[in-house]
């Protein structure tokens, strides 16, 4: 018969992942993918590279920017997105395999930009592996200068944010 201890050692372990999931979906992000980890994303140390993640975080975001049809918007107006910077905190180091769930909300709108939050969650851990934010300003590329945030635009994010 199986050691007691290992059995209760595993029961943990599903609750620690299980309170990781509850964590991750209680973080309410507006847009969620899923990306499976590759082989080539890891580097010489046998994780994934710290350049990966902040792919994950450039998908989720052109994920919510065509929830939102922001890049309709742009079409019909010239002002679209420029990233202005972006930040990543690592928390676990990933590897192949897994597959990841990376979600994206906007956070503090401004004059002419916003926030973006971003959690990158290892199915295979059942953990947070990453938080992010960047900020993104309005663009208009045919004046080439930071633009105020188009009122349809704050629209669209506020009813993506509540879930409309």
């Amino acid at each position: 018969m199986s050691d007691p201890r290992n059995i209760i050692i595993v029961l943990l372990l599903i609750g620690i992942a299980v309170l990781g999931y509850l964590y991750y979906d209680s973080q309410q992000t507006a847009v969620r993918i899923d990306v499976p980890v590759a082989w080539g994303e890891m580097d010489a140390f046998g994780h994934v590279n710290n350049t990966v993640y902040f792919r994950y975080f450039e998908s989720a975001r052109i994920a919510y920017f065509t929830a939102i049809e922001y890049l309709d918007l742009m079409r019909a107006t010239g002002l679209g997105p420029i990233l202005a910077e972006t930040r990543c905190r690592f928390r676990l180091p990933l590897a192949y395999p897994d597959t990841v769930t990376v979600g994206a909300r906007a956070g503090e709108l401004a004059a002419s930009g916003f926030e973006m939050e971003y959690l990158v969650y290892s199915q295979r851990h059942g953990r947070i592996a990453a938080e992010g934010s960047s900020r993104i300003v309005s663009y208009d590329y045919e004046k080439q200068c930071k633009a105020p945030l188009p009122e349809e635009l704050r629209t669209r994010i506020e009813r993506l944010q509540s879930g409309g």
